[in-house]
């Protein structure tokens, strides 16, 4: 296949996942958005217990994105049984662990305290999650479809539903958060009932779009038949996926953290900076959940030539797209800031002065993150998961946060430095990665799964 037939290829899997991600981003926003206007008290709340929820969340993902490479390699070798067996426990294995952690939300209260959250946040924040934490048992279920539909390069109908939930999940916040047209006005409590009530809609949705679409793969028939071999698989490459996302979402936890310790202000540029380079990230993600899909297919194939065009023209385009990135966060930093402050916020400059720093920061470790998400993305596919691993904990935790204390407080860079040392660890681990990909990834697409 040529360059230009590996762009299109890409963009034709790429694009919907792109834009499911934006989708699923604009979910979180949403919520936040409606609850600051409702009450700051309820903001702080379900900020506090939506970080909470993600966390367990992105770990228990991991046995969703280890059935996107099987199944693709699957796919590629034309074996339909062993794709329903991984499917299904896939499936089973993100209901085990979303049963395990169900306590933790139920119970959140004491967790939180003990983490040093004041009593009404933790009380409130617990409230919300014992109606929104059941949600995670159908979020996972859907990762699992997903991941399924994408490596069958199905992924139109993943952007559909991400947006079918996007766009319910506004209604029904708009009329429980605040009791429009009708319904009662439930505050928190609304936003996490519409929580739970949009994750079990998606899980039908896409279920029911299987059982149609896909009826000659019987995903959900014995669907209680345990297949020992395939759940292990599944096992043994999603745990260390897990723990790879879990190390990178603590990086950005702990800069969090960090950025606190210097105040409210810098604390506030942050948070904008950060939703900005998150935005921006999710398009990265797509194309590398599509590098995974076509690695998984090459490993299925037995296909070096299409392993290595694939990564060179993937690893382009995401360059192409940091480029441009960089050069909207260098030009228009103030226009970008601007959108989520008040007009009339008092520190609304002091804002801004700091959130520009951080976007040129932002635009630096764009390079960087780009790379590694996509060197981590092939690495999937080819299902090289346990170094990775050890590679994003050395990083991230090794490297990126002794950094970014050592640059922000030692050094008296304040938030510049903190960021930079999340673009240290970043970069560390894009090199650590992508040599690992160009060393190892020819000889296991020619050995074979």
């Amino acid at each position: 296949m040529s360059n230009l037939g590996h762009v299109r290829a890409i963009l034709a899997l790429g694009l919907p996942l792109i834009g499911g991600h934006l989708a699923q981003f604009a979910i979180g926003l949403t919520d936040t958005i409606m609850l600051g206007w409702y009450s700051i008290e309820g903001l702080a709340a379900v900020t506090l217990a939506s970080t909470f929820f993600f966390v367990l969340f992105i770990f228990g993902s991991g046995f969703a994105q280890a059935v996107m490479p099987l199944v693709a390699s699957q796919y590629a070798e034309g074996d339909d049984v062993q794709m329903r067996r991984t499917t299904r426990m896939g499936l089973w294995m993100s209901f085990v662990f979303a049963l395990a952690v169900l306590p933790l939300f139920i119970f959140a209260a004491p967790v939180l305290r003990a983490l040093g959250q004041t009593e009404e946040i933790a009380v409130q924040a617990q409230s919300y999650l014992r109606i929104a934490g059941w949600g995670i048992i159908p979020a996972l279920g859907v990762m699992v479809l997903k991941s399924y539909l994408a490596a069958l390069e199905r992924t139109q109908v993943v952007l559909w539903v991400t947006l079918i939930a996007a766009v319910v999940n506004a209604i029904a916040n708009y009329a429980l958060i605040f009791g429009n047209w009708g319904a009662p006005e439930l505050g928190l409590r609304g936003s996490a009932i519409a929580s739970l009530f949009v994750q079990i809609l998606s899980l039908a949705v896409i279920a029911g779009y299987v059982l149609r679409a896909l009826p000659e793969q019987q995903i959900f028939a014995r669907i209680w038949r345990p297949d020992w071999d395939a759940f292990y698989l599944v096992g043994r490459i999603g745990v260390p996926i897990g723990f790879t996302m879990l190390a990178e979402v603590g990086l950005f936890a702990a800069a969090t953290l960090m950025m606190g310790w210097l105040g409210t202000i810098p604390l506030a540029a942050h948070g904008i900076a950060l939703q900005l380079a998150s935005a921006t990230f999710m398009v990265h993600l797509g194309l590398a959940n599509a590098a995974t899909v076509r690695a998984g297919n090459a490993l299925g194939r037995r296909d070096v030539a299409h392993l290595a065009r694939g990564a060179k023209v993937v690893m382009a385009m995401s360059l192409g797209i940091a480029l441009l990135t960089i050069a909207a966060f260098v030009v228009f930093p103030e226009q970008l800031i601007a959108l989520f402050l008040d007009r009339n916020e008092p520190n609304k400059d002091a804002i801004l002065r700091a959130g520009g720093i951080l976007l040129l920061m932002a635009g630096l470790f764009q390079l960087v993150d780009a790379l590694q998400v996509m060197a981590l993305g092939l690495l999937r596919g080819l299902r090289d998961t346990k170094v990775p691993m050890i590679y994003a904990a050395f990083s991230y935790w090794i490297i990126g946060v002794p950094c970014s204390y050592a640059l922000g407080f030692t050094f008296g860079f304040g938030g510049a430095g903190i960021w930079g040392g999340l673009a240290i660890g970043l970069a560390v681990a894009s090199v650590l990665m992508t040599k690992r990909f160009w060393r190892i990834g020819p000889e296991i697409v020619a050995r074979g799964a």
